[in-house]
């Protein structure tokens, strides 16, 4: 028999009635689509957000296809799954893999390390049987323009106020609040969150180390047309001077090991320039008619050594860059923006301890450490150099095998990540499996509302009495599913994340620790 231990702690003296000078609970700088989560997120939790946005149009090619192609990976298709947003994005239904060979007979390509593809046909899923069963793909297509249109009608919808073509410019932060300067306006709130790209205004302002390495290439991603295009060879091709990719037609990536020399000089990128550079890495005499569009970026991988100042946090990539290589970037921020959007919202409603935001950094600061070295080892083998040529080859040989393309493709799509929270059972900190009710729901269709669930198999008397103390914040979910992967009952965190797991009879009091680390009880609340 299991007993409810939870103590009602003292009354809480020094919490604080809601400040009603600040007008908002959180202000948001960044509206791309890290941005737009967290907020979506926040006011999913009932707080109210203000997103200032330095473009006044959120459209941009740059966004659209081809630039915008982005591939979603496991965690981040569960987080739009988990919220009802997935079957909002349309793209990938139609969209045809920008990697795969025109020869239908060919393997699938899945993805790429540094270039090398590895293939569907090779991966072996059963490794990754404790994230089965599951209804959602491990990786997708999207395009940046379409996820931030779902995200932005999302976020309108809960009402978050978007306002573009308001730049942070300044803020100000004291024991209870942040002043925010965009112009010659001021906006207050409770907390700041700079979501506001690798360039970040809060970061900089803020006084955060951003620490990592420097460069070794600019790359340079362009829409050409070409009067001569039969002059570059077709794929990836790698030079003595340094590496050019034709992928689609008039869309050529470049990499000239400058160590980041041209991205950093800001200069205009000219037509003339980027035929210099193609020309000389592809050492042919190719001529470029037209330069429709063209961007730079680099390898450098740097992260803020701390995601929290007070009343101020940073997100994606305000709090960690490094190479546009496979897409790690975009769902590196997603997974910060769900794993603080619950978090920060607790806080604010004091629903949660205090301690609760600092795991926020304690659970995706090595996330984030894990794709910067990810995205390192990608640069260090794509340089024209021998050394790097035969690291390449040797990568290449290894990701041909089955156990080689299935390491590769969980860690490129997420399946192995893990927030390390303590627990014995191997679900702890793992992405909750999309259990499968015998009436056909699963368990994700009922995470809309951004509620934590306590999920027993076995309807336990006691499980449900110890969580009735936290029934605004704690739903029980009881029911025989098609596949219980052995396990007889899971505490699972707003974000998708078990807490806590058993197999056998519950020991309610590890329950109980579980429950009050992560949660406040209804009866703290009152008093």
């Amino acid at each position: 028999m299991c007993l409810n231990h939870s103590n009602v702690k003292a009354t809480n003296e020094s919490r604080k009635s809601a400040q009603n000078h600040f007008v908002h609970d959180v202000i948001i700088s960044g509206a791309g689509p890290v941005g737009l989560l967290l907020a979506c997120e926040l006011a999913l939790a009932k707080c109210t957000v203000l997103i200032l946005e330095k473009a006044a149009d959120p459209r941009s090619p740059l966004k659209q296809l081809p630039f915008g192609i982005r591939g979603l990976s496991a965690p981040t298709i569960e987080t739009l799954y988990r919220r009802g947003l997935l079957n909002q994005l349309e793209i990938h239904k139609r969209l045809k893999n920008p990697h795969q060979n025109s020869n239908p007979n060919a393997p699938r390509q899945a993805g790429h390390f540094a270039g090398i593809p590895f293939y569907y046909n090779h991966i072996d899923t059963a490794q990754w049987k404790d994230r089965l069963p599951s209804s959602t793909e491990p990786s997708l297509i999207s395009e940046m323009e379409e996820l931030e249109t779902v995200l932005t009608r999302r976020a309108t919808t809960l009402g978050v106020e978007i306002r573009r073509g308001h730049a942070l410019t300044d803020f100000h932060q004291t024991g209870d609040g942040v002043s925010v300067q965009s112009g010659d306006q001021t906006f207050k709130g409770k907390w700041l969150v700079g979501c506001d790209g690798s360039r970040s205004i809060v970061r900089k302002a803020g006084g955060f180390d951003f620490a990592g390495t420097e460069p070794e290439f600019t790359g340079y991603s362009t829409l050409i047309d070409m009067l001569d295009p039969e002059k570059l060879s077709p794929g990836r091709n790698v030079t003595e001077r340094g590496m050019y990719l034709q992928s689609q037609p008039g869309y050529v990536m470049i990499q000239d090991f400058d160590g980041g020399a041209f991205h950093h000089s800001e200069k205009p990128i000219t037509l003339d320039h980027v035929q210099e550079v193609l020309r000389r890495v592809s050492n042919t005499s190719v001529t470029i008619r037209t330069l429709h569009i063209a961007t730079t970026w680099t390898d450098r991988a740097r992260q803020a050594t701390t995601y929290r100042k007070g009343r101020v946090l940073l997100a994606g990539d305000s709090a960690h860059i490094h190479a546009p290589l496979g897409g790690q970037g975009l769902n590196l921020g997603l997974g910060d923006a769900m794993n603080l959007g619950w978090k920060l919202a607790r806080t604010i409603q004091e629903k949660a301890p205090e301690s609760l935001l600092d795991t926020y950094y304690t659970e995706r600061h090595p996330v984030g450490a894990q794709v910067l070295d990810w995205s390192r080892a990608q640069a260090a083998i794509m340089g024209p150099e021998p050394h790097a040529r035969a690291l390449y080859a040797i990568i290449r040989d290894l990701m041909n095998t089955r156990d080689g393309a299935t390491f590769f493709a969980g860690r490129v799509w997420g399946i192995y990540t893990q927030y390390h929270l303590g627990g014995e059972h191997p679900l702890v900190g793992h992405s909750v499996p999309n259990f499968e009710f015998q009436d056909g729901g699963r368990i994700g269709e009922l995470m809309h509302d951004g509620l934590g669930i306590m999920l027993d198999f076995d309807m336990n008397a006691s499980i449900k009495t110890l969580v009735s103390e936290y029934d605004n914040q704690i739903k029980y979910i009881s029911g025989s599913v098609k596949d219980r992967l052995g396990v007889s009952a899971l505490l699972i965190r707003p974000d998708g994340i078990i807490a806590w797991a058993t197999d056998l009879n519950p020991d309610c009091s590890e329950l109980q620790k579980a429950v009050d680390h992560w949660f406040i009880s209804n009866l703290e609340i009152k008093h």
